[in-house]
Parts: C-alpha cells; sequence; structure tokens
C-alpha cells in the first residue's frame, strides 16, 4: 500500500504536486483539494473514488486543463494542461458523463470536431480518420449519418469514446463512463475499454462510482477523502486501508456483490486482478 509521492522517471503521465483547490461561496471559502498528491504511470487504469464533494470530477477537469487550481502543480507528460499548445492537447482525451455530443450535429461530424478544429487536415482525411474511430467503438458506417437524438444511451458513450480518440491521444479521461447504462450494455462498454486500453497502449483516469466497473477495469484505485488522497493501490490493498469511508463504500451490500463478481471471473478478464507491478508500477 502506497501513499502517492513525486516519481523521477520518464514513465510517468500525470504529476500532481501540492494542489489545493478552494472554492468562495457565501458562506465563505470551501477547501475542496488541501495539499493533495498523485502520479499516474504509463499505461495504467487509474481510477479516483470518494463521497459526494471530494472533487473528483474537478481534478479530471484540471487535469484536461478546463479548471486551474487555487495553487499547486498538475503536469501532463511534463507540461501544465494550460501551456498545452494545440498538438500537446491532443494528448488528453476525454469522455463526459453524459457523451456532451452537438444535438446540431451528426454522428460522424460529433467524432471528427477536434480534428477539424485544428484546421490542419484536408475534409476527406478528417471523414476518414472519424470513419475509422467510428468502427473502432463498435459502431458501422451506416451510423454515421445518424443524430445523436436517434441514439441509445450506450451508442452515445461510443460515439463520445470515438470522439475521445479521434486525435489518438496517450492519456484517456473517463467520467463515470458507464453511468445510464444497464448492465448489459455496461459489461460491453467495460469489454471495449478494456480492447482499447490494450491495443492502443493507453493511460486512462476514470472516475467512477459503480464497482462493478471499479474492479473491472482499474489496475490502481486512489481514494480521496478528507481533502486528499488518502491512500492508492490495487483493490485488495486499497480495501484493507482503514478508513471509514472505504469501510463503508467497499464492504457494505454492494462492494461485497462486486467483490464476489470479481472473484468469479476468470483470471484474465478482469484487470483489477492485475499486480500492482504489472499496472505500470
Amino acid at each position: 500500500m502506497s501513499m502517492p509521492v513525486r516519481p523521477d522517471t520518464d514513465q510517468t503521465v500525470v504529476d500532481i504536486r501540492g494542489l489545493w483547490t478552494v472554492f468562495k461561496n457565501a458562506d465563505g471559502e470551501q477547501v475542496v483539494h488541501r495539499d493533495l498528491r498523485l502520479h499516474i504511470d504509463r499505461g495504467e487504469v487509474l481510477s479516483l473514488v470518494g463521497g459526494s464533494g471530494t472533487g473528483k470530477t474537478v481534478l479530471l477537469r484540471q487535469i484536461l486543463g478546463l479548471e486551474k487550481p487555487t495553487r499547486g502543480h498538475v503536469e501532463v507528460l511534463g507540461q501544465e494542461p494550460g501551456e498545452l499548445s494545440a498538438s500537446g492537447a491532443a494528448n488528453v482525451g476525454m469522455l463526459f458523463q453524459h457523451g456532451a455530443l452537438f444535438s446540431a450535429f451528426s454522428v460522424l461530424e460529433n467524432i471528427a470536431f477536434p480534428l477539424r478544429e485544428l484546421k490542419l487536415l484536408p475534409d476527406e482525411l478528417i471523414r476518414h480518420a472519424a470513419l475509422v474511430k467510428l468502427q473502432m467503438v463498435g459502431l458501422e458506417p451506416r451510423h454515421a449519418n445518424m443524430s445523436p437524438s436517434d441514439l441509445s444511451g450506450g451508442m452515445i458513450k461510443r460515439v463520445a469514446l470515438a470522439r475521445a480518440l479521434i486525435m489518438d491521444p496517450p492519456l484517456l479521461l473517463l467520467d463515470e463512463p458507464t453511468a445510464g447504462l444497464d448492465p448489459e450494455a455496461s459489461d460491453s462498454f467495460c469489454t471495449l475499454l478494456r480492447g482499447l486500453h490494450r491495443e492502443l497502449g493507453l493511460t486512462v483516469v476514470m472516475v467512477t462510482h459503480d464497482l462493478d466497473t471499479l474492479f473491472d477495469l482499474s489496475t490502481r484505485i486512489a481514494v480521496l477523502a478528507d481533502q486528499k488522497v488518502i491512500v492508492t493501490g490495487a483493490a485488495r490493498e486499497v480495501i484493507a486501508y482503514p478508513h471509514p469511508f472505504i469501510h463503508e463504500y467497499f464492504l457494505g451490500g454492494r462492494g461485497q456483490r462486486a467483490l464476489e463478481a470479481l472473484h468469479d471471473k476468470p483470471a484474465d478478464a478482469s484487470l483489477a486482478s492485475q499486480p500492482a507491478a504489472e499496472a505500470g508500477r
């Protein structure tokens, strides 16, 4: 079991040091993160878990560069997100919780949007790249001209994932990737994510409340509580850490059922079954 420390290795994709996030409101100031430290190595699937208000999605947005911490440092591949050039921004893809597709755009136009915004490639090449990504996430060319309003929840997730991958980023951020999906669609989406992680060599940072998704995909888990990361490690290491949130979250009824399902899977069916040494540590 390890507390986050600053690494000195080229394997580091995300390095967070001394991060404070403070929001001002009518009652004064709300400290969400206090001297938070975390690093994420190449090839990991790191999941952020914590109670409501612990700033999990805020941390994702800070890694993406959509929000800035009050103080401290966030580095993605050695650069602060706000300093990334257009080519550097292509290093990070984001799957938002509800997909965040443009309702006025077709499926293919949504997927192609980040690439088209760069204004560096001809339209035909952009269209070809978008079609490749469409099929990479398990959809077919016949879906290309559909409107987001015509898609199921699972298809919306897949289109949003294709858009997140359009510029071949080495780092993929997932905010509640299986939220709103039925069990069958959730299992299918997790299978897709596992395959893409393996085939593309992705580093993944995920926020999820779904324990089945957490155990299915994670190579390492970081727990946010008390305004910081209190522990990181493989699932069984984290569960053993003495803290009220961990006991309630992992050892309650839902946690026990998810753990039983994990034990019932073949050894190679879940990334979470890998030892920490195999998870890029």
